[in-house]
């Protein structure tokens, strides 16, 4: 049975329940569909992690630095966007996006981060 692509209009044949000619096509008219549709909730949560960790990696080329707060946040860094957080012995609280973390501190009167990386050998997570 002929049908007609819904993203092309290119004439294809197929399954009776077929509805793109190719792979593309189908990607497109979906991307098309949504692309002036606001973002939901966990798509915004998503993008916002996506971009914390990015940032996070970036600043932190050595596995452990500190950076001004503010650089960060003008960065677009959000810290109250995180996927887990890991409890020091001495008390500290180092949030994570992945595999990357943040504990904020002050030097000098002014906010900086400690950025570090996760290290398995070290860091537990419980009930993990």
């Amino acid at each position: 049975m002929e049908k007609k692509c819904l993203a092309c209009n290119k004439k294809f044949t197929g399954r009776v329940d077929k509805l793109y000619c190719s792979d593309y096509c189908k990607s497109d008219y979906h991307y098309q569909k949504n692309k002036g549709k606001t973002p939901t909730f966990y798509r915004r949560i998503d993008n916002q992690l996506r971009l914390n960790h990015r940032l996070l990696k970036h600043f932190n080329k050595s596995g452990k630095s500190t950076i001004r707060a503010q650089k960060l946040i003008d960065a677009g860094f959000n810290p109250r966007i995180f996927t887990h957080y890991w409890k020091t012995k001495g008390g500290n609280v180092y949030l994570f996006c992945y595999e990357y973390g943040f504990w904020k501190t002050t030097e000098n009167g002014k906010d900086k981060y400690v950025l570090v990386e996760w290290q398995p050998n070290y860091m537990k997570l419980d009930g993990i």
